[in-house]
């Protein structure tokens, strides 16, 4: 978290923002409090988005279908003025840091979790596709990590950006969905069904459990993680052959050869219950201590 800047408001319709959370090709985040003193984060549309109306028109559409996502799995949208000058969207605060700082930070996960982080990641996914939207941008920063298990933000935003591309990046710089945790057919400009985000789901699950992403970084371009994407396989050295199968096939190049969400669910949940968490005290994270913060 960083301080308000000057340039930053101090308020956004009802909401006091307290501190800046993060920014992006979207615009900025912040961390503020609503008049009933609930924690909450406020998403700030950048003004050059705001004020294109094709971006707007789909902007209103996805946050409209945004908030009736339920499920304890994500982070839920909780008010919206789409009509303001600069439109907002402000959702629960989890209050938990994100699958690529603790991954960047700590190593990559032991097997039990990652296997335990796909259920909980899956059953996100089916929230999301459940209100006919499809997330276009699954990626570890956009993975929150709780005592209770991962938290997925951010989704139904993605989509909005695409009304002002310009092939991969928009003319504020930003990329719709991320280099290296893009499919192939997002890389390829084809048409996104949610099969799209499955194969985002096996990159991050690659990611949990090698400590890096499976087509590289964009140290070496853009373009060519994207390339390697569409038509390399990933690397997956250092993979545990407990998980290799199931991310494999999250991995497949042809969409309709991707398993299901029903049969991701099936394929992830441990052995210990049907929702692949244990009843016991042990956590799903090593080095947990009971604080999410």
């Amino acid at each position: 978290m960083e301080d308000l800047g000057p340039e930053d408001p101090r308020w956004i319709g009802e909401y006091r923002l307290i501190r800046r959370l993060g920014a992006g090709g979207m615009g900025r985040v912040f961390l503020a409090h609503s008049p009933r003193g609930r924690t909450v984060a406020v998403k700030l549309v950048q003004t050059e988005l705001a004020q294109q109306a094709e971006f707007r028109r789909r902007f209103k559409q996805e946050v409209r279908a945004a908030q009736r996502v339920g499920g304890e799995w994500t982070a839920p949208v909780l008010d919206a003025d789409t009509e303001a000058a600069t439109p907002w969207v402000a959702t629960g605060y989890i209050a938990g840091p994100s699958l690529h700082s603790i991954v960047s930070e700590s190593g990559a996960l032991p097997e039990r979790s990652v296997r335990i982080l796909g259920h909980g990641l899956t059953k996100a996914l089916q929230a999301i596709h459940g209100v006919n939207l499809i997330h276009r941008d699954l990626k570890p920063s956009n993975v929150l990590i709780t005592i209770d298990g991962p938290r997925v933000i951010d989704f139904g935003i993605a989509r909005a950006l695409e009304t002002v591309t310009d092939g991969i990046l928009t003319r504020s710089g930003a990329v719709v969905g991320s280099p290296g945790f893009m499919s192939p057919e997002q890389v390829r400009g084809e048409r996104v069904t949610p099969a799209s985000d499955i194969f985002c789901l096996g990159s991050v699950l690659a990611f949990a459990a090698i400590g890096r992403q499976p087509f590289g970084t964009s140290d070496s371009g853009v373009h060519a993680v994207m390339y390697r994407i569409a038509q390399e396989e990933p690397d997956l050295n250092g993979l545990p052959e407990g998980l290799r199968d199931l991310v494999t096939d999250c991995l497949n190049k042809d969409p309709a050869a991707r398993p299901t969400l029903e049969q991701l669910l099936a394929r992830t949940a441990g052995p210990e219950n049907a929702d692949g968490a244990d009843d016991a005290d042990e956590p799903w994270l090593p080095g947990s201590q009971g604080s999410s913060a």
